[in-house]
């Protein structure tokens, strides 16, 4: 009788426990997001959120904290600032030598995680006073009872909430299955697939969206989900020679043939998150102010308009090299390659091997920026050419694609370690005929 081609996750006792913590884990965010601060009148935001709202940044930040902003819940921060502290550390590696040399050694990675988190405490306080200013002076009516005593309250919850958040994405890290951080991103916009789904239904039923064209949208998402696996899965595979070694009393290591696998899209969904962020803040800033140049600003680069594509495009391939060029360094690769006495064939060790690398990954680097930019304006697209909503790309997909391919990959790599344990305990070796 043949194994089950899809096995039973819960018969593997440790895995089992792992997926069970990581969903309780990411049950109690999910409550903490739904769950309203005390003093807020949450209709009030949802009318809000309806009209001045629109296209601003505040917007995408309500996306990656799965609508818990909007909703000003206990959670309304999100993961955001805890991700926000870590890009800090992580892009001021290449600036500050001290910071680059601690993430190269185990006890400074250790610091460099506490100071994160202190970072992250900050951030949550700072953004939790100026959310609490910004229902009292923009959003007419959201609450119920304005002044220093609720300024406070809101700081002292959003940021005790940000913390736990926090933690909660350290536990399902060390305890659980997967990254925590990518994780909580990752329900909280599956967690709006449901309603779309609703209002799409609704929509078909009143006439407003016909049959055809769904079918048509229903087909591109099934195109761009198979084109993010293939981009996302896909490397540059560049070959490696491992010499021969004298092992000692005359043993000598057979040399081997490896690969260094560049992804092609190196830099994931970075480039396209700080491009919607700097393109929407004319929107932003001129929602919360009266200045007129703003206002005219905002007004030329809607979704609508070839200005809008054509910055968002170049945005996002600058950002593409930009961030790429910050988490990888081929200097550093080519350092350690030549110490383990590996080399590529054809190309020198040391600094030639750094330049061969680095003008690989940048050639590599723009096809990967151009499906970026395919997959952030696709939305835009269909929907200006279509004239319905089209929410399925972007950010949101990239995301929901990655972390979805790296917990299956976990998964699989439990079984595997599961089923090499299972063959060593019951399984028994045989030396020369005769087992031992």
């Amino acid at each position: 009788m043949t194994a089950p081609k899809i096995p039973n996750l819960f018969k593997v006792p440790e895995l089992k426990e792992k997926i069970l913590f990581t969903l309780l884990c990411l049950v109690i965010y999910r409550l903490g997001a739904h769950l309203a601060a005390p003093g807020v009148n949450v209709q009030a935001i949802a009318e809000y959120t309806r009209g001045a709202a629109q296209g601003t940044l505040l917007n995408l930040y309500d996306l990656f904290a799965g609508g818990g902003f909007w909703r000003a819940s206990v959670f309304a921060l999100g993961i955001m600032p805890y991700i926000s502290a870590s890009i800090v550390f992580q892009m001021a590696g290449p600036v500050f030598p001290a910071i680059e040399k601690m993430q190269r050694d185990e006890e400074g990675k250790k610091r460099i995680t506490q100071w994160t988190r202190y970072l992250t405490v900050l951030i949550c306080l700072g953004q939790g006073i100026g959310y609490a200013k910004f229902l009292e002076t923009q959003v007419q009516g959201a609450v119920v009872n304005p002044g220093f005593g609720f300024e406070f309250t809101t700081a002292l919850i959003l940021t005790t909430g940000g913390v736990l958040v926090m933690w909660l994405a350290e536990q399902i890290t060390e305890r659980g299955l997967g990254n925590g951080q990518s994780l909580m991103i990752f329900f909280s916009i599956v967690d709006r697939i449901w309603p779309e789904a609703g209002r799409t239904i609704e929509a078909l039923s009143a006439g407003s969206i016909k049959f055809g064209v769904l079918l048509v949208i229903l087909g591109m998402m099934l195109l761009v989900v198979a084109g993010t696996v293939a981009v996302t899965v896909a490397s540059r595979r560049i070959p490696i020679q491992i010499p021969r070694k004298v092992m000692g009393r005359g043993r000598i290591a057979e040399g081997r043939k490896t690969f260094i696998p560049l992804r092609i899209n190196t830099s994931g969904v970075m480039p396209i998150v700080f491009a919607q962020s700097i393109i929407v803040l004319p929107a932003t800033f001129a929602t919360f102010t009266n200045i007129p140049v703003l206002k005219n600003l905002a007004a030329y680069f809607t979704t609508t308009s070839p200005a809008y594509l054509i910055t968002m495009a170049l945005l996002i391939v600058f950002f593409a090299y930009f961030y790429t060029s910050i988490i990888f360094n081929p200097v550093d690769l080519a350092e350690n390659l030549k110490k383990q006495g590996g080399f590529i064939p054809g190309v020198k060790p040391g600094a030639p091997t750094a330049d061969y690398i680095d003008e690989v990954l940048s050639r590599i680097t723009l096809p990967g920026s151009i499906f970026l930019t395919l997959v952030a304006l696709l939305p835009i697209l269909v929907s200006n050419i279509l004239n319905m909503p089209f929410g399925f790309g972007g950010t949101a997909l990239l995301i929901v694609v990655g972390v979805a391919l790296d917990t299956v990959q976990q998964i699989q790599q439990h079984l595997l370690l599961r089923h090499y344990d299972g063959f060593m305990k019951e399984g028994r070796i045989k030396f020369r005929g005769r087992p031992r």
